[in-house]
């Protein structure tokens, strides 16, 4: 039996680096750019764990998985053992150990970061949900003692799959609602093949299925049913709204207008459900081959529609932010590996007019130069224009993102719900109830853009208040919402 390593050799062992792609062959591909650790990698960085008697890693993760102990089980080689505790308050481990932002999180949380590099909770999360996808996990049986209760999910992004997964766990009778021909939300049809693979979605969102979540797609809540009918003509008990913030924001500059100019979500969207990333896929109006694609942004989004762009055949594929790196806010991660797949960046620079032909067809954009001021409210340092620095950048495509809003279809429909100042629904946080009775919502709807894992955390929250409203039929008062 091999000696345990003390905590002086635990912060001694390396960290161990995820296997890649090589950058030049997967900037011509939508194959998965992170391949996964083996299990003798992952077994060496669970070794690198001081199993902390009081572990921080936790108090960083939003549905407050039992990190300790699920890498604990990784350094012992018991990898389903593992997962299962993973699954107690995540039900999406593949999908989180790919996308979510563990540095902010577990990770940043983690004790070894104050003077070492911290676990790979991350790529540790991702090994154990493969492993078991890929060795046949544990029977899954659909939950048989019901309590009789009906619950309506609209969304089937991470808010709506990880609320429908307590709610299930706990007897109740689950219908997930999407408006869309396929189900995930922002994980299918927002998140490119490359970074998380349409199968992980769909794997996850089968097990949902066999435990016994019925799931209906092409339901636009609001237009097909509104929140009044799904009580009073469905027969539902409960609502749980989980919609995302799914407008886009623009530029507003002149020329938004011309062919050739995108929303973020327009063209992930097209990319995605339109499968223009398989080979010899048709896709209307997305034809970028040899073109000059400029994106404008600087987050994770950004980034993924760049990245995308590359891999249409873009002669270049260009990110355009009004700030510098530093004051980027897309992970460090996806920054490198558009670097490394050659996108350029132009940084300091904001766009004044999008310049087309008498056509209408974009043609070009004109840049000011800006330059760091004081910080603004987020923070950051303010962009400001140098005077006079103005230049044309000739470009063939352009996509704008900036940043989403919520669609206030369910909100017109459902007038007794509350919007803020920007408007996301008025919920309680720690809750998910809203004004309306029997209504909860969670996740981007009520924080606007934010990360998958903290919008199932929300999701997570509102499932525990639900089966709370459903036991004792006791409704109190949502707080006040501050004011803007």
């Amino acid at each position: 039996m091999a000696r345990e390593l003390t905590r002086r050799e635990r912060m001694k062992l390396p960290r161990q680096e995820m296997p890649e792609q090589d950058p030049a062959a997967r900037a011509v591909n939508f194959e998965e750019v992170n391949l996964g650790l083996s299990a003798e990698a992952a077994v060496a960085e669970a070794e690198r764990c001081l199993l902390c008697a009081h572990p921080t890693c936790m108090e960083g993760c939003p549905v407050g998985v039992d990190i300790r102990e699920f890498v604990r089980l990784v350094a012992e080689s018991r990898f389903d053992d593992a997962v299962g505790v993973i699954k107690r308050d995540n039900s999406l481990p593949a999908i989180c150990g790919r996308v979510c932002p563990q540095e902010e999180q577990c990770e940043g949380a983690c004790v070894l970061a104050k003077k070492y590099r911290p676990v790979a909770i991350g790529y540790l999360e991702r090994f154990v949900a493969d492993h078991e996808r890929e060795h046949g996990g544990p029977d899954i049986t659909p939950v048989e003692v019901k309590t009789g209760k009906k619950v309506a999910v609209v969304g089937s992004g991470p808010s709506g799959l990880a609320c429908a997964t307590d709610l299930i766990k706990a007897g109740h009778d689950v219908t997930v609602f999407e408006a869309l021909h396929e189900l995930g939300g922002v994980l299918v049809y927002g998140i490119p093949q490359f970074r998380l693979p349409k199968e992980i979605v769909r794997t996850e969102i089968d097990q949902l299925a066999t435990m016994g979540v019925q799931f209906e797609t092409n339901a636009v809540i609001g237009m097909i049913d509104t929140i009044d009918e799904l009580f009073e003509v469905e027969g539902f008990d409960a609502v749980f709204i989980g919609v995302g913030a799914g407008l886009p924001r623009f530029l507003d500059v002149p020329g938004e207008n011309l062919i050739g100019v995108y929303s973020a979500n327009e063209f992930l969207t097209r990319v995605n459900l339109m499968k223009a990333y398989a080979e010899a896929a048709e896709t209307p109006l997305l034809d970028l081959y040899q073109k000059n694609v400029a994106v404008f942004g600087g987050g994770n989004t950004a980034m993924d529609a760049v990245r995308t762009a590359k891999r249409l055949g873009a002669a270049r594929a260009m990110i355009l932010y009004r700030r510098s790196e530093a004051e980027m806010p897309a992970r460090a991660e996806e920054v490198e590996h558009a670097k490394a797949e050659g996108i350029e960046f132009m940084i300091l620079v904001a766009p004044l007019e999008l310049e087309g032909n008498d056509a209408g067809w974009l043609t070009g954009v004109k840049l000011q130069r800006m330059e760091l001021g004081e910080p603004d409210d987020s923070g950051r340092r303010r962009p400001q224009p140098v005077e006079g620095d103005v230049f044309d950048l000739p470009i063939d495509a352009a996509v704008v993102a900036i940043g989403n809003r919520p669609n206030p279809l369910i909100q017109k429909t459902a007038p007794d719900l509350e919007e803020t100042a920007w408007g996301t629904l008025v919920a309680d946080p720690e809750t998910g109830r809203t004004p309306k009775v029997g209504v909860f919502a969670g996740g981007d709807i009520v924080t606007g853009g934010a990360t998958v894992i903290l919008a199932m955390g929300a999701g997570r929250r509102a499932a525990a208040s639900i089966c709370e409203y459903l036991d004792s039929g006791i409704w109190e008062k949502t707080p006040d919402i501050p004011e803007e």
